[in-house]
């Protein structure tokens, strides 16, 4: 938790400097924690919806050269008291169609999860332990998403966004069990 606390701390000072100029959207929304999309043998481990805030920042130029991602910081608090997180990282936009767009992310994350079982193998606690939570390996997390956006009026839309939190034995080894989430996020754009 201290991390988490010490995450968020470092990214609003980071972010403090930028005017409200450089704020372009506001985000808040919910998603529905640890769900089934692929491998469903860690599903439904963690219980609660999660509440999600993200603040997105106008790219710099020199992001031209990789697609002109956009910054974003973001938090999101599991309601159930599992896992919490909170981290950065760049997401891109294309509009497909009037009003649509789709927009893959890519980013860091630090959680309050268990990272193993504290009771040893063997023990019955144990088996207990891993029936309720999930083993993420590393307390460090790349967070992946894709999103579909939908602009309803020229400040506000609304978005169904999939994310998956794991370490990919790269920012950590051992257990890498990961989450799936889903939902629906509310967006504003600001100074427009």
């Amino acid at each position: 938790m201290k991390r988490l606390i010490a995450l968020a701390l470092g990214t609003t000072a980071l972010a403090a400097p930028a005017s409200a100029q450089f704020v372009e959207e506001a985000r808040l929304g919910v998603m529905q924690h640890n769900i089934c999309v692929i491998d469903c043998k860690n599903a439904d481990k963690e219980d609660g919806p999660n509440v999600q805030a993200e603040l997105v920042f106008a790219g710099p130029d020199i992001f031209r050269y990789i697609a002109s991602p956009r910054p974003y910081v973001m938090g999101s608090l599991n309601t159930a008291g599992d896992t919490s997180f909170g981290g950065f990282g760049l997401l891109w936009n294309w509009d497909f169609a009037t009003k649509w767009s789709l927009e893959p992310s890519l980013g860091y994350v630090i959680h309050d999860g268990a990272l193993e079982s504290p009771f040893p193998q063997g023990d019955p606690r144990s088996d207990a332990f891993a029936q309720e939570n999930i083993y993420f390996g590393s307390k460090d997390l790349f967070r992946t998403g894709l999103a579909l956006n939908r602009d309803f009026g020229p400040n506000w839309g609304m978005q169904v966004l999939y994310e998956h939190l794991s370490h990919g034995q790269i920012l950590g080894n051992g257990r890498n069990q990961g989450v799936d989430s889903v939902g629906v996020r509310a967006y504003w754009r600001l100074g427009q």
